[in-house]
């Protein structure tokens, strides 16, 4: 199985035994939608909803932070979804949140994991069939807790400014990579010092599709991107930054990790080399 699958191979392979979707959209409230409501009025026939506004560390100050290996078995069993199990994971969301959930599905132990490419909207635009209503799956034996790899810390990002052996790649808009907007209550507008824009959106073709082969390496290589160097994605909170990762990885690149904590921590820690303005 691909990692990106398009609608056609999907509406196929349907009904599969070994075969689970997730919808993984996940919603800010300010948006004025409710992602679990959403799914319950329409989605892909078999769908089971993730519920990444959960599937966090409960006991992190910070948003999003990932959960522990604990908690994402236990999600994974109850959605009927083991390490053999092949997953394909959707979403409805500006953000691209499914690239959130192949993320956290690979570095947890989960490596038969695909994005469905365009999402719910592609879906629907096709006419292709709707089922409404919250699945209660038969759930799967649970996994050994499995601690997710690849992932960086604020000390590991602040020791990797002395001696740079990984690129950092902020995903948010250039906008908020520059300090020109804006943030959450305590953190500092700006960027990591060092590190590079690439806007998630960017990656995107005009109709929600990822880009491909030389359109997508032209995104990487704009945004000053060394293509021989390993990778720390980083955004506000660690959702968006997996659609770099993502990216990176349709370019057959695995060695990027997360910085989950992302310029939420880093922004509101009043010592970390902070810098305002585009990447030098």
């Amino acid at each position: 199985m691909d990692s990106l699958v398009s609608t056609e191979w999907l509406a196929a392979e349907i009904g599969a035994p070994d075969l689970v979707i997730l919808d993984a959209t996940l919603l800010d409230p300010a948006l004025g939608r409710d992602a679990q409501a959403e799914h319950a009025a329409g989605h892909i026939p078999g769908a089971r909803f993730l519920d990444l506004k959960t599937l966090v560390d409960g006991a992190s100050a910070l948003p999003n932070t990932l959960p522990t290996p604990e908690f994402f078995a236990g999600r994974l069993a109850a959605l009927g979804v083991s390490p053999e199990t092949r997953v394909i994971v959707y979403d409805d969301s500006p953000w691209k949140t499914a690239a959130r959930a192949w993320w956290m599905l690979r570095a947890g132990g989960f490596p038969a994991v695909a994005i469905l490419d365009g999402g719910l909207a592609k879906w629907k635009a096709e006419g292709r069939p709707l089922e409404t209503g919250i699945a209660t799956p038969e759930p799967a034996p649970l996994a050994a807790p499995t601690p997710f790899a690849r992932t960086r810390d604020l000390a590991a990002v602040r020791a990797n400014l002395l001696n740079n052996a990984e690129q950092l790649v902020d995903a948010r808009s250039a906008a908020r990579f520059a300090g020109e907007e804006p943030e959450r209550a305590g953190v500092t507008p700006g960027h990591i010092s060092g590190s590079r824009g690439l806007p998630y959106s960017r990656l995107f073709e005009a109709d929600g599709r990822w880009k491909r082969g030389p359109a997508l390496q032209a995104v990487f290589a704009e945004a000053g991107v060394d293509s021989s160097r390993p990778l720390i994605v980083t955004c506000g909170s660690g959702i968006t930054a997996c659609v770099v990762a993502f990216g990176a990885h349709l370019l057959g690149r695995d060695d990027v990790a997360l910085y989950d904590g992302s310029w939420t921590e880093w922004g509101g820690d009043p010592v970390t080399p902070k810098a305002t303005g585009a990447a030098a």
